[in-house]
């Protein structure tokens, strides 16, 4: 009957029912409630899986403070989700680096949480697999696999101008999606996607299709990486400054040893009691 969530609590569920904690139906309603939770987990973790983030990022886990100009509660609005259930489209635009594909990934994982399918892709990538489609005549299969999941999240969206082939491909994946949510990221903002298009006729007809059912996101601000970059680890004389170099010629390396002084910064102490100020400073 596949039911390892009950095989799992079993002994301890019967441990508690013969130490009084469980009646006869606590003790069957409990072991149906551990099945339940582990499909819903296996179920979970296999929609996460399939969804192919380039990281499990959550919207919990994100640092609005460290970019005051971006609209959290607009933000925090889309996490309610309500766009999903009426099957509208997210775009989120700005500069380089300030969260656009972390909260998007994040806004995905989300819809996983309530059951949904989700699929992450750069835009690039999904063109190129509709022109592999193209090549080896298995594109409408594999259009059929880009409409399938509840919510398709098109990274980098507009980077650079279109093939007449790319634009009629992107037409079609946003007509056959109409109804299904997407969330789009680009660094541009949605007015300047137009001239990238070779067709103004297909331009106006898919960004018609897809901004005027979105909600609009400007995301603004200082870059979100370099918050996230490991620091270098601290040397024993990574306090120290660089004195007394003999050069050869400039950008070369010292022809003499460098010697290794403290900062002025530090004061010096006798019997580490007061500041001793017969040494520079």
């Amino acid at each position: 009957m596949r039911l390892s969530g009950m095989l799992e609590t079993l002994d301890a569920r019967l441990a508690q029912a013969h130490g009084g904690e469980l009646g006869h139906l606590d003790f069957l309603q409990v072991l149906c409630q551990d099945e339940i939770t582990r499909r819903e987990t296996v179920a979970f973790q296999r929609r996460l899986q399939r969804a192919q983030f380039e990281q499990q990022v959550t919207l919990e886990e994100f640092d609005f403070a460290a970019s005051p100009k971006l609209p959290a509660a607009q933000i925090r609005d889309l996490a309610a989700l309500r766009w999903l259930h009426a099957g509208e489209s997210v775009i989120r635009f700005g500069p380089v680096g300030v969260g656009k594909t972390h909260v998007a990934q994040a806004l995905g994982h989300l819809a996983i949480r309530l059951g949904a399918h989700v699929h992450f892709a750069k835009t690039s990538r999904i063109l190129a697999e509709l022109a592999g489609g193209h090549a080896d005549r298995t594109w409408e299969k594999r259009m059929r696999e880009l409409v399938r999941p509840d919510v398709l999240i098109l990274d980098d969206f507009a980077m650079r101008q279109l093939t007449a082939a790319q634009a009629d491909d992107l037409y079609e994946l946003v007509s056959e999606r109409q109804g299904r949510s997407l969330i789009v990221t680009s660094n541009r903002a949605p007015s300047d996607w137009y001239p990238l298009f070779p067709n103004p006729v297909v331009a106006e007809s898919l960004l018609d299709r897809l901004i005027n059912t979105s909600h609009q996101v400007i995301m603004n601000g200082p870059s979100y990486r370099p918050n996230k970059r490991p620091r270098p680890a601290r040397t024993a004389n990574s306090d120290y400054v660089r004195e007394s170099c003999t050069w050869s010629s400039p950008g070369s390396s010292p022809t003499a040893p460098c010697l290794l002084r403290p900062p002025r910064r530090w004061t010096y102490f006798k019997n580490g009691s007061q500041p001793d100020t017969s040494r520079p400073g």
